[in-house]
């Protein structure tokens, strides 16, 4: 491959990574909401909260049933 078609890729690359990174996951947003009202990390009352959190957040994620997903417009 020569350079011309390799820097396309990489600035591609780098912005796939700083769009990707600003990204958290579901557990760590759960977590993030859970110590953010007062459950100390470890605590029975924490992690109910974060059962349930992560729970909440994987039904808003997932697709409704029988709703097929459509490719990106990307």
């Amino acid at each position: 491959m020569t350079s011309t078609t390799l820097r396309p890729l990489a600035i591609l690359a780098s912005i796939a990574t700083f769009a990707l990174s600003g990204c958290g996951s579901i557990e760590s947003a759960a977590q993030d909401d859970c110590t953010s009202i007062g459950w100390q990390i470890g605590s029975k009352g924490y992690q109910d909260c974060f059962k349930a959190r992560v729970y909440e957040r994987k039904l808003d994620y997932s697709l409704p049933p029988g709703d097929k997903p459509s490719p990106s417009v990307i």
